[in-house]
Parts: structure tokens; sequence; C-alpha cells
């Protein structure tokens, strides 16, 4: 592309996932201006949810926070939270983004992130960090190393209901809460963009054959990433959703969502279940070596470096068995709450094994 007038030497970064975050930082090293544009209240992602990465096992915070300070401090990069693109217009070198910001309800440059109003708040609400296996209230921080370390306002929260409540604004000390906060709208002149717009998470319920949403006990992957992490719902430790007692028995089901040619499933292979799982099969028997773990796949694609090795790890370690069969979720039990899973092997033909948590 030739150089004009018109050429702009900004870039915008659609998208604060650990993808975005490293495109920020790689244009802001080498001289561009970059706007980091993320619809969340915070940057991070998916990647802050983990609790850790396959196939080393190393925190997955661990590895990205520090990239959050980097970006926050770069005097390259400005970080726009809370916010969504809503048209874009021009040509390559010169683009006219028009971006919507929400309101957050806090004045990012007057608030100091401590809590007091999160203190105070009356209203308890689903939390979404948390896959909404715990509760937080309607004014918080999205999570403890969030970037920036701001509270956001839910909608669920009572004066945006009803104008029945303004303790949150009463309490800060800065002055920094702004309940008459409105959206607006901010423009920016960028001569590239770069999509970075991570992934979509699949909704078993789209399926409604594996039971999700009426059974308690059977959960997504990324439910059990923040059973398993320290800052996760019950600081790590591993409990059921219906009586908050430890699961002994845990069937993990493969391809949930892929390679399948029903309504409300893919085609494609996700190319990242069969090592998520094998991690969270070695996390769990990390929390408690007697956890009896049962993977039911359709086949192991280990495709990466060590991911083989890593498939082996999982596979050798005491009182863990992976099935190679399609299943089916049979039933709740109504007194325990555990699930019945039914499957089938060439060797040993239709069977059922019940389970604490899948």
């Amino acid at each position: 592309m030739s150089t004009t007038e018109t050429n702009f030497g900004d870039v915008l970064v659609v998208g604060g996932g650990i993808s975005g975050i490293q495109a920020a930082l790689d244009l802001a090293t080498s001289g561009f201006k970059v706007f980091l544009v993320e619809r969340a209240p915070t940057i991070g992602g998916k990647m802050a949810q983990l609790d850790k990465t396959f196939p080393t096992n190393d925190c997955s915070m661990c590895i990205e926070s520090p990239k959050f300070i980097e970006c926050d401090r770069h005097p390259n990069i400005e970080i726009l939270t809370y916010t969504e693109v809503d048209a874009v217009e021009g040509q390559a070198g010169d683009f006219e983004v028009t971006l919507l910001r929400k309101p957050r309800y806090v004045n990012e440059d007057l608030c100091t992130g401590c809590t007091v109003c999160r203190e105070y708040c009356p209203i308890p609400v689903p939390d979404p960090f948390n896959q909404e296996l715990s509760t937080n209230k309607a004014i918080h921080i999205h999570f403890p190393q969030a970037v920036p370390l701001v509270p956001y306002i839910d909608g669920r929260c009572r004066y945006l209901e009803d104008r029945k409540c303004t303790i949150c604004e009463s309490v800060c000390k800065n002055k920094a809460i702004d309940l008459r906060q409105k959206g607006r709208k901010q423009v920016v002149h960028v001569g590239a963009v770069v999509l970075s717009p991570g992934y979509g998470v699949f909704d078993p319920r789209a399926r409604g054959d594996y039971g999700y949403g009426r059974f308690a006990n059977v959960v997504t992957s990324l439910d059990f990433e923040r059973l398993l992490c320290a800052t996760g719902p019950h600081e790590g430790e591993i409990l059921r959703p219906s009586d908050k007692k430890h699961p002994h028995r845990i069937a993990w089901l493969h391809c949930v969502g892929s390679r399948q040619v029903l309504a409300g499933g893919h085609r494609w292979c996700s190319a990242v279940c069969c090592s998520y799982i094998q991690k969270q099969v070695i996390l769990a028997k990390d929390h408690d070596a007697g956890i009896e773990a049962v993977v039911f796949h359709h086949d192991i694609r280990a495709f990466g470096k060590d991911f083989e090795r890593f498939y082996q790890r999982a596979a050798k370690l005491p009182g863990v068995e992976f099935i190679r069969s399609y299943v089916d979720i049979g039933r709740e039990i109504p007194e325990t709450k555990n699930l019945t899973i039914r499957y089938a092997t060439a060797a040993d033909g239709v069977k059922e094994r019940e389970f604490d948590l899948v």
C-alpha cells in the first residue's frame, strides 16, 4: 500500500483477550498508537477465567496479568473497556471508527478501587466471572486483577431498575459514583483495524440432551475451571453446585457442541477440548487423589507439541479411565442429585454408571 497524506499510523485492536493484548503490545512497542477496545468491563477475556494452561499447567493469571500492567502503563496504548464498535467507515490507511462507550456508572478518573461501594451494596447478583456459580454485588470489580481496577454497576441495580437505592453513591468518599451517567459515542481515526474477538462458548442448552441448566450437577468446562481456581466460588475447592459437597466420581464428556451434525452443534473439531479435559483431570486428581475420573471421548486428538505426552500423563494416573463411546445422560437421581450416564463399548455393550458430577 502506498503512503499518502491521509494515512493514519494509529491502530484499533478490537478485543481485549490475550490475543488482542499481545497484538496491542507488539504494535505499541513498534511505535504505533493503539486503541485497545474491549466490550467487557476489563481486559483479559476468557483466559482470565482459566486456572491453568496446558500442556505445562502454568498458572493462567500468572502469564496474563503482567501483560495487563504492561498494557495499562504503555504510553502508546489507550485501553477502552466497556466499549463496542458501532460503525466503521473509510478504507485501508484511513478508517473512521465510531465507538459506543457503555455507562459503567463509575468515573474511572476518580475511582481508587477501594471497593467500599461493594461492601455497602445490598443487592446480590449472580457473578458472571464465576459463571454464576456464586454471587457478587450489583456494583463490583469484575475480578481482583482487573484492568482498569474500577467497579461497574450491573443492570439489576435497584437504582437502575426503579430509582430506589443510592447507597453506593453516598458512601463513596471520592464521589466517583455517577448513577446518571449515559452511554456516549467516541470517534477515532486509525489506519488499520486488528480483529481479535476471541471465541464464543458453546451453550449445551442449545442441544437440550445433556441436562445442562436442568440438572444442577451438570457443568461446562468453563464452570469447572472456576471450581478449580483459587479465586473461584469456593476458593479452589471442588464442590458440587447442588449441595456443596466434594464429588468423588466425575465424568467428562468430549466434543459437546463439536464434531456433531445434529441441530445446535458444529461439524468441526474444537481443537482444544481433548487437552483441556486432560488438564482438568490432572488438576482434579491434584486436588483429591481419590477422585474416580472417567473421560468419555470420540477420539483423542493430541496435535500440538508435547500434547501426546500430556495425554499419557493423564491416562496413567490411578483412578482415571478413558472410554471411547458416545454417551447419553440418562437421569438425575432425586435423592442424591447424582447423574446416570449410558454408554456402549465393543467389548461390554451398553452400560450405565452413576456419577456425582458431570
